[in-house]
């Protein structure tokens, strides 16, 4: 059974935030405007960090071994 997705998407949130610095860089939003956009871009990215957050602790229950976390290195692959 699929899991229920909790809390914001992260991958909508990271394509919105794009978008909300895009807009800024632009610079032709008022300063109402502006400070709107700055606050959803905060609001968003303390989603992200929480998501990554959150992703982070669900890896490492994950590679834990007899309540000990295993140190693995990183092999990238050479795609």
């Amino acid at each position: 059974m699929a899991r229920k997705k909790q809390g914001v998407d992260f991958e909508g949130a990271l394509e919105e935030l794009e978008g909300l610095v895009e807009r800024m860089e632009e610079g032709k939003l008022s300063l109402e405007e502006s400070l709107e956009t700055y606050e959803r871009g905060i609001a968003l990215s303390r989603a992200c960090q929480k998501s990554l957050d959150a992703a982070e602790q669900r890896i490492q229950i994950l590679t834990e071994k007899d309540g000990v976390a295993e140190a693995r290195s990183f092999q990238p692959d050479d795609d």
